[in-house]
């Protein structure tokens, strides 16, 4: 029988009065990563009962919006390269990563 592993991500929001996030941090012992400040959050998990997605958007009320803009351009492009790891489907990761390189063009991102 083999050893279980498991593996804690921790999300930590602080919020405001009114509920607004005003302080995002975030923890990943196997990752190296703890108590680091975010400025954005998107999780989804996939709900294979329901067969739906559940997401958590969250972002601080600092959060720049060009920065917003890049966040979700890069999230996009790794979305595609998740998607080409996940299903071996090179002919539509092409296809998004063609509208990544539009959404980048249509908001004049540029790369660093």
């Amino acid at each position: 029988m083999s050893e279980i592993i498991k593996s804690k991500i921790v999300l930590n929001v602080e919020l405001d009065e009114n509920r607004v996030p005003e302080k995002l941090n975030w923890s990943a012992q196997d990752g190296g990563v703890n108590n680091e400040e975010a400025k954005a959050i998107m999780l989804s998990v996939w709900d294979s009962n329901a067969q739906e997605t559940l997401k958590i958007d969250l972002w601080t009320k600092d959060m720049p919006v060009d920065e917003m803009k890049l966040f979700f351009h890069q999230t996009l492009v790794t979305m595609s390269d998740t998607f080409l790891r996940a299903t071996q489907d090179e002919k539509m990761t092409a296809t998004m990563k063609d509208f990544c390189d539009y959404f980048a063009d249509k908001l004049e991102l540029k790369k660093k």
